[in-house]
């Protein structure tokens, strides 16, 4: 039976000849060509194929399946005969079957199980521009592999993507192109009201749509929720021959195949979708596209270890792809919900998702395949080394590798199993519980969501899918059966989900934190639920899934942890430590006893201080803050000045002993070992400490450069300053400096003392540096101005050659 023609037709002569002339090509054709259905068909007649088969990628189930389909109806049989194709849950795939669809996680399996693709002729890369993780590597692998098998045939196919990039990376492959759709499509631009929620905007474009152009409706939306919203608005509002489809990866296979069927004669349809429906799908009737120009990614986070749901713009590549599923069968229209001038600012292409995923499972199966190091095979894109760095040290906590990142006898284990490491670990470990079959169990409804409904709750999730007696429930159960099986392990016992969600995931060990609903991961980030959820009460969780911005993170996916669980699983890893801390209140150090499982505390009681060292080293740290207050005697307070005037004089061959410099050294703790009080530092303490800061060699000089006190002519013994501002001084009654000619100086006569000299009582009358001028000059009128106010002492006209006195009067007057 001759097939229609497709554009694609055009260019199947050329990539025939480049396959014969060579193991690798490239072809480029854009949306609507027919690449995905006809290349592989025109493909099983080529004369290197023999009675091997095809094998061809798909990002997606759904896309897998729908090809197969779609292939098989146009050789007129059903799918497993010619035509099969293999996806998780689901495979049809006889002993006939020639050309394999399979998605590109399975193809990976497919590798690592048989290196040399025994019995297969040719790879097809399939929409090769979504640059899954999964796709990446296996196209390294396969060049990889070409090594031991250069009669592989690889080709790598796309609708939007830099083909003589990937030539390159294929060893300058021909590059192909097919140009031009089958049926034009005009673009429309709407412009954004920001006023309005997107929900609302592209209800209202799909009324419009519907009432001016004829056909079904393909809708994108960024995910499952707005598709529930936007499906609940149009429910009461679209014409009555109009039927409304969501399409999404969490639908069983049925209702997916629902959503891409024809409309029945005489209606119309509305689908909603994700990303999902961009490539590989030809939806019969779809004449309209109304592109909201979002789409919803996964984006790893190295530092936390964390993959969250981001809500981005679509590229230009990507909007093309959407573009194009309006002209598949008839012209059409795209309805794009932005203004024109902004595609410009639109990224060019998708970001590979090698550059922003989780790479653990990349690093396990490069190690299972013998790679330690990624830069060994081809990658169009390398591994980010931080992702890389996070993914082989999660491995390496999970025992599946070595320190020179090499697999071991655990890693073989977990690589045996088409999951991602974690999971892959939780099974295997659950095999020495005997209930390796809830730990799979698990492992499904964690990869299939919807699968036991859409609970945060794992474990009630995982109550109805045991009870759900569906065909997608039957499926993931034997899925779980086959991976217990594969890891050795039983069904033995039901120990709750959260004891095996807690090995896959010891960083999202989480503990109740503040409000209702507030939790704290073991990784230190913050997330929460609704405080009405049932979890919300919940004193510690493992968490599964998490989305949102660090500050606003919401938990999708949870499961309750018992306190025991913790010490059991994690003991090894929860420290317990004496922390001291000084209580400003108490003004004392208090210590308690923390246990501690990474960021989490999971214990804080008081206990007695037993670490006098460490004790005294804070109360000295609180000391510091507060020099001023301690309790120094007299002698210490001058000795500490005459120490610093020195250091400031001389330079640091003398200790600056100020309030500043002692609050910024550790000068005290070693001389309050015991000591748990401010209260308790005595002025012995302070004493010794100025000893070690001071030796008695410096002390000794000090006394004769700067002597602590001043000895008067009338006998008094009077203590200097030397931490005044304007220099060392002294304060003495003018009296008791009869008779002196000199002026009083410190540091062997060269620096003079500021003289505060000062009346009977006590008040000052004048300063002065220069003793023997002031008696010359300005005494006089001094004297004059005391005798007035002080009648009774006595005031000489020649002070130089009067008794000092510290009486009113010298003796014998």
């Amino acid at each position: 039976m001759p097939l229609p023609p497709l554009p694609i037709d055009d260019a199947l002569p050329a990539l025939q000849t480049a396959l014969v002339a060579g193991p690798y090509a490239v072809l480029v054709a854009p949306p609507g060509a027919g690449k995905t259905t006809r290349v592989p068909l025109a493909l099983l007649d080529a004369p290197w194929r023999g009675e091997r088969r095809i094998i061809m990628l798909e990002p997606r189930r759904l896309a897998a399946r729908a090809a197969a389909g779609q292939m098989a109806r146009l050789l007129g049989e059903d799918v497993g005969q010619t035509i099969g194709y293999r996806v998780r849950m689901d495979s049809k795939v006889t002993a006939r079957t020639r050309v394999e669809i399979v998605t590109e996680g399975v193809f990976t399996r497919m590798l690592l199980d048989d290196p040399e693709l025994t019995g297969i002729a040719a790879v097809i890369f399939d929409e090769f521009h979504e640059r899954s993780l999964d796709g990446d590597l296996g196209l390294a692998l396969a060049l990889d592999a070409a090594a031991l098998r250069p009669d592989l045939r690889v080709l790598v196919m796309s609708a939007t993507i830099d083909g003589a990039r990937v030539a390159r990376l294929l060893s300058d492959a021909p590059v192909i192109e097919s140009l031009g759709r089958a049926f034009p499509v005009e673009t429309l631009h709407r412009e954004p009201d920001p006023l309005k929620r997107l929900d609302d905007q592209v209800t209202e474009a799909v009324l419009t749509a519907l009432r001016e152009h004829e056909g079904s409706a393909l809708v994108f939306l960024p995910g499952q929720g707005e598709i529930t919203r936007v499906a609940e608005r149009l429910a009461t509002r679209v014409p009555a021959n109009t039927d409304i489809a969501p399409l999404y990866g969490q639908l069983t296979p049925a209702e997916q195949d629902r959503a891409i069927r024809p409309a029945e004669p005489g209606r119309r349809k509305v689908v909603l979708a994700t990303s999902i429906a961009e490539t590989s799908l030809t939806i019969d009737g779809v004449r309209i596209v109304i592109d909201s120009g979002f789409r919803r990614v996964p984006v790893y986070e190295p530092g936390t270890g964390l993959t969250t749901l981001a809500t981005t713009r679509v590229s230009r590549a990507g909007a093309d792809q959407r573009r194009g599923r309006a002209g598949r069968t008839s012209p059409g229209v795209a309805i794009r919900l932005w203004n024109e001038g902004q595609t410009a600012a639109l990224e060019a292409f998708d970001t590979p998702e090698i550059l922003a995923a989780d790479l653990a499972g990349l690093a396990l199966d490069l190690a299972n395949w013998g790679v330690t190091d990624p830069s060994a095979l081809s990658f169009l894109d390398p591994p980010p080394a931080p992702a890389w760095t996070e993914a082989t040290n999660l491995l390496k906590s999970l025992d599946a590798l070595d320190a020179s990142g090499r697999l071991t006898a655990d890693g073989k284990s977990l690589a045996r199993l088409p999951l991602h490491p974690r999971l892959a670990h939780m099974v295997v470990a659950a095999t020495a519980e005997d209930d390796a079959q809830t730990a799979a169990e698990l492992a499904v409804l964690i990869g299939e969501r919807g699968l036991g409904g859409d609970a945060t709750d794992l474990a009630h999730r995982l109550d109805r899918f045991r009870s759900d007696r569906s065909k997608r429930a039957d499926d993931g159960r034997a899925l779980a059966r086959r991976w217990a099986k594969q890891a050795g392990g039983s069904h033995g016992g039901n120990l709750p989900a959260g004891h095996h969600l807690a090995r896959a995931f010891p960083d999202r060990v989480a503990q109740a934190a503040g409000a209702r609903g507030r939790f704290r991961l073991a990784n230190g980030r913050q997330a929460s639920l609704e405080q009405t959820d049932a979890l919300a009460a919940a004193p510690f969780l493992v968490v599964t899934d998490i989305t949102g911005a660090a500050a606003t993170s919401r938990i999708r996916a949870a499961a309750a942890l018992d306190r025991d669980d913790l010490d059991a699983l994690f003991g090894r890893r929860i420290t317990e430590t004496i922390a001291l801390t000084f209580d400003t209140a108490s003004a004392s150090v208090r210590a308690r006893r923390i246990r501690q499982l990474d960021a989490l505390r999971l214990a804080d009681d008081p206990v007695a201080v037993t670490d006098f060292d460490a004790a005294a080293a804070l109360l000295a740290q609180a000391a510091n803050r507060r020099v001023d207050a301690l309790p120094w005697t007299k002698d210490q307070q001058a000795l500490r000045a005459r120490s610093t005037y020195l250091h400031q004089t001389l330079g640091d061959t003398w200790p600056d002993l100020s309030d500043t410099a002692l609050a910024t050294r550790d000068w005290l703790a070693d001389y309050i070992t015991g000591e748990t009080r401010l209260a308790g530092i005595t002025a012995a303490h302070l004493g010794n400490a100025l000893d070690g800061l001071l030796p008695w060699s410096q002390r000794q000089e000090i006394d004769k450069l700067l002597p602590s006190h001043f000895t008067a002519p009338s006998g008094s013994h009077l203590p200097i300053d030397y931490a005044a501002e304007n220099g060392p001084a002294l304060e003495v009654r003018v009296q008791e400096l009869f008779g002196l000619d000199r002026h009083p100086a410190v540091a062997a006569g060269k620096v003079p003392l500021l003289l505060i000299l000062l009346s009977p009582a006590h008040r000052p009358i004048q300063t002065t540096r220069d003793l023997p001028g002031f008696w010359r000059g300005s005494w006089k009128d001094v004297a004059k101005d005391l005798k007035g106010r002080y009648p009774r002492h006595f005031w000489p006209e020649d002070p130089v050659t009067a008794a000092a006195t510290a009486r009113a009067k010298p003796r014998g007057t």
